[in-house]
């Protein structure tokens, strides 16, 4: 979805309201102000969202800038009805992505080996922007979609009939992508490095159960690149830290709170 099509949805036939109270002829200035601390991201659609209805803007933070409480990230002027149209769709971007860069970078800030990474469990028709406020944030968007990656999981295995068969028969397909296969267990972790899978993603593994399988398969071939996921949280990553190159959380993406932003007009 482009920037139109999230504008058109909130403007609907007109801003009734706006129209009602405000003179066609009234110009102004106004403030978008961060209500907390947080890496500021939707900077750039934000400021498209105001040009669409010809308002002027002038952006006092870059996308991926650490700010605080009270700080002005972003001006605009013009007609104060087109402010007042604009305002809720800017801060919708503003809000939901900066709260991705925000979680994103203080998860990375507590690693020291592995890199945080995004899942495909986006918001229907915003995925685009939800990675790229992954991106901002310091972390690894992974698949923007299925045919970024061959990722063989549960289901698919389930299917083929097992890891090793799965990698094989994958491997064939296309000599271009790489193939990354989902392992519940030590003798799987061994199988996939045995079938030449190019990563290997630990599935909803305990710490100590990744630690082992890392070992094992860094043993077998340390070129292989490790991923965990499933049910890991801000709070439980850095446990995870020395036994993944990558971890992957969906909890970034699917129940990340939103930062406070306001405009007021000046």
């Amino acid at each position: 979805m482009n920037i139109e099509s999230y504008i058109l949805e909130d403007l609907g036939f007109g801003d009734i309201t706006s129209d009602a109270l405000i003179d066609d002829s009234l110009t102004g200035t106004a403030a978008i102000i961060a209500n907390e601390p947080c890496v500021v991201a939707g900077i750039c659609e934000a400021e498209a969202v105001f040009q669409y209805f010809n308002i002027k803007t002038n952006a006092l933070v870059s996308d991926g800038q650490s700010v605080e409480k009270g700080d002005i990230i972003l001006e605009v002027s013009g007609s104060l009805k087109s402010i007042l149209s604009a305002e809720r769709t800017a801060l919708n971007f503003l809000m939901r992505m900066s709260g991705i860069a925000t979680v994103t970078h203080s998860i990375s800030s507590k690693l020291s080996h592995a890199k945080v990474a995004a899942t495909r469990k986006t918001t229907p028709g915003f995925r685009s922007f939800e990675k790229k406020a992954v991106i901002l944030g310091g972390g690894d968007p992974h698949r923007f979609c299925l045919d970024d990656l061959i990722l063989i999981k549960d289901n698919h295995i389930a299917v083929v009939g097992g890891v090793a068969e799965a990698v094989i028969k994958a491997k064939k397909f296309s000599f271009a992508k790489k193939v990354e296969v989902e392992v519940e267990s030590i003798e799987d972790a061994e199988a996939a490095v045995k079938s030449e899978a190019d990563i290997i993603l630990l599935d909803n593994m305990s710490p100590e159960k990744a630690a082992k399988c890392y070992s094992l398969i860094k043993s077998l071939n340390s070129k292989i690149i490790v991923e965990v996921s499933g049910t890991i949280t801000p709070e439980t990553a850095q446990l995870y830290d020395e036994c993944a190159d990558i971890i992957s959380l969906g909890w970034i993406t699917h129940s990340v709170r939103s930062i406070h932003f306001s405009l007021d007009v000046c």
